[in-house]
């Protein structure tokens, strides 16, 4: 298949998805502060919590996983690269491996093994410890640095662009990433995310979850951390917020790392939580929105 056919796959595939957001804006736009939630996986929330807006300023927000497929997008972006140069690996390992670099990566940085380093660069690192494993050859370069960059073409999942617009009417929505300045600016433009503001743990130095990422978050967006909210679908990710005074909310989303590795559930997040839902438009219903 020639590079010209993938490309146009792509493009096709991503005004696919950017259709299915639209769809979710018109549902957006449509639902208001009565629409009803069926959640399945959740435990129910006190009805006085969803009769009215929440008292928080800000929602912010964790990315891979939570607001955008990173998985599938990683292997749809593998594949791709291996039709292009005939490159014949596994792509779904490829991507597990890849993103199973990420934590100890960061943890190399928290330690001083490396001087502080963005997310761009320690993927890039992993990257090409990645390609001498798999036995990957004949990439130039600039090839590697496009696809390095796929982590800033990771598409939305369905809920997510109508949702963040539907949440964003009541609330400041944004960032709270390990994600660079750079990478996340990228993927809103390209994903058509509507953040009202873009927030990295880049600015603060660390990565979460060391605490100095979500009490300078606090202190950007609050007056103070009682006033915002850490959205996940990580628990560990809301623990840590919750330590330092953040309201949390957990949003459960499909498998994220594999069979090996379940995606978190409405009952790890009992107790962690103040809001569990199943997609953003369930949060925004419980958020009286």
């Amino acid at each position: 298949m020639s590079s010209n056919t993938d490309e146009t796959n792509m493009a096709m595939g991503r005004r696919d998805f950017l259709s299915r957001g639209f769809a979710s804006l018109t549902l957006a736009a449509a639902a208001g502060t009565d629409a009803v939630a069926a959640p399945s996986d959740r435990e129910a929330v006190p009805a006085a919590q969803c009769a009215a807006r929440v008292p928080v300023n800000a929602l912010v927000f964790d990315v891979f996983g939570t607001v955008v497929d990173w998985r599938g997008s990683i292997i749809r972006e593998g594949q791709l690269l291996g039709k292009r140069k005939g490159i014949d690996i596994d792509w779904v390992v490829f991507a597990d491996a890849w993103r199973a670099g990420y934590q100890p990566a960061m943890q190399r940085v928290r330690s001083g093994q490396i001087p502080w380093t963005n997310i761009d660069g320690l993927n890039r690192l992993i990257l090409t410890d990645l390609l001498r494993q798999f036995g990957v050859k004949g990439l130039s370069d600039e090839e590697i640095d496009h696809f390095n960059r796929a982590w800033h073409r990771l598409w939305p999942w369905p809920d997510s662009v109508g949702g963040l617009h539907r949440l964003s009417s009541g609330y400041i929505v944004s960032t709270l990433s390990n994600g660079n300045v750079s990478l996340l600016t990228n993927m809103a433009k390209y994903a058509g995310l509507p953040w009202n503001c873009i927030l990295s743990a880049e600015l603060f130095g660390h990565y979460k979850p060391d605490p100095e990422v979500y009490l300078g978050a606090a202190k950007v967006l609050g007056p103070g951390t009682a006033q915002v909210m850490m959205v996940a679908a990580h628990v560990d990710d809301l623990i840590a917020a919750r330590k330092v005074g953040l309201k949390t909310a957990l949003v459960t989303r499909p498998l994220e790392f594999g069979p090996q590795r379940r995606a978190d559930t409405a009952q790890d997040g009992a107790g962690v939580a103040d809001f569990i839902a199943t997609d953003f438009m369930d949060l925004a219903t419980q958020l009286g929105v």
